[in-house]
């Protein structure tokens, strides 16, 4: 397995520009299962994530192609008549059980594996399955396959989500498009991905109110047609590579960055002593003389602090001054990459769904190995900062999240490599 080793130590300027957010992808890629004309991404970030829903919808029959040096997704679902999305491509990550919801408004039936991903704890379909079964389907569960169906089609209905699952709210939503009748989806997510898939499905013909907010109407319609969309900003990229210059110093601009997608981090991040500067193509970052200030952090659904920049966060504040606590709201085991900061010197208590980080003066480099997705980066933003050299193991996980991560790092002057195996 390829490894990626740092030298910490030195201070970072320059510019990053910030790719089309992942989470947005994978959730707009199935919608070209709800029409029979094109449907074009453009801004797409070049991840394994998105080869494998590729993959996905090409073993349902959809034809993709890939454009402009992969920035660029050209889908089509004309013949797309296979309804079974088998496990061994559906293991490989969490977002593919997206296409049941399509799959049962344009086909009235599918079969799809239970999901699979990173290893963060049980994110359970039951709201989806919930959501969708309040549309009229039945659903049964058998032998690790959801069997859905719709014999008389899906019909508009008032869902209340107990937990405002981003997943299910993009579920729902998809398949609600082509339900008879008016859909009301109460206690709805409000991510800047939710509003970016209605913004596409309303460019295919969907009539969709209310996304970000808490209660999403939908009025279904007969058909959608093709369209073309941008990718909106990776926020969770943007919210990484925003911590780099206060974790190693200097000043960083990220371009194509909007404060108001990560308002809750940048506040908590200002609130340790970093300056942040929207700028007329971006927004700049940079580290305030002197040590860091520790904050408490506590990951809620947006817009709250993401779940998603918990681990980054945590690696920040094992050099700040003063004790921080990390409450994890979200999802349990989430504090994996805990024990691998502590080979760095770290000092992290973990009890239960809360860490308390006790700053350090420094992180000395140390081999680690990441856990997951978040955790891989966040040991390579303790690696930026640490005395020595760090090397992270099993960082095939970075490449479903973050695009040409270690390119990124180095043209703001990180001395960082990827070492094959």
């Amino acid at each position: 397995m390829d490894s990626i080793l740092i030298q910490g130590g030195g201070a970072l300027h320059g510019q990053i520009p910030i790719a089309g957010a992942k989470n947005a992808c994978l959730a707009l890629m199935p919608a070209t299962l709800l029409a029979e004309e094109p449907l074009t991404l453009t801004n797409v970030p070049r991840l394994s994530d998105i080869a494998t829903m590729t993959q996905l919808l090409q073993s349902l029959g959809a034809e993709v192609s890939s454009l402009a040096d992969g920035k660029v997704l050209a889908m089509s679902s004309h013949d797309a008549e296979n309804h079974v999305a088998d496990y061994d491509i559906v293991r490989k990550m969490r977002a593919s059980n997206l296409v049941l919801g399509p799959l049962l408004a344009r086909h009235g039936h599918a079969v799809v594996s239970l999901p699979g991903g990173c290893a963060i704890g049980a994110r359970p379909m039951d709201l989806h399955i919930h959501g969708l079964e309040q549309l009229g389907a039945e659903i049964e569960l058998k032998e690790g396959y959801l069997h859905a169906k719709a014999s008389r089609g899906l019909k508009g209905a008032r869902i209340e989500l107990r937990f405002a699952s981003v997943g299910a709210t993009e579920n729902i939503l998809m398949a609600a498009t082509l339900a008879k009748g008016t859909t009301v989806i109460e206690n709805a997510a409000r991510e800047p991905e939710i509003s970016d898939l209605a913004t596409c499905l309303r460019a295919m013909g969907a009539q969709i109110d209310g996304d970000g907010t808490r209660t999403i109407t939908i009025q279904g319609v007969d058909r959608l047609s093709g369209a073309t969309h941008p990718v909106v900003t990776d926020r969770i990229e943007l919210g990484t590579y925003m911590l780099a210059p206060v974790i190693a110093g200097g000043e960083v601009e990220l371009l194509g960055g909007r404060r108001e997608l990560v308002s809750a981090f940048a506040d908590k991040l200002e609130e340790s002593g970093a300056a942040i500067e929207q700028t007329d193509t971006g927004l700049k970052i940079s580290r305030k003389n002197g040590r860091m200030n520790a904050v408490d952090v506590t990951t809620a659904v947006y817009p709250g602090f993401p779940t998603d920049l918990q681990a980054q966060m945590m690696a920040h504040l094992c050099t700040a001054d003063g004790t921080s606590v990390l409450e994890e709201t979200i999802f349990e085991n989430r504090f994996m990459h805990a024990p691998e900061l502590m080979r760095m010197g770290a000092d992290i208590s973990v009890e239960g769904g809360t860490a308390t980080v006790r700053g350090v003066d420094r992180l000395k480099g140390a081999p680690v190995m990441a856990t997951d997705l978040r955790a891989s980066v966040s040991l390579i933003l303790a690696g930026l900062a640490a005395q020595g050299e760090t090397v992270v193991s099993r960082v095939y996980h970075l490449d479903r999240g973050y695009e040409q991560v270690v390119r990124k790092f180095r043209a703001i002057g990180a001395n960082i490599e990827r070492i094959k195996s």
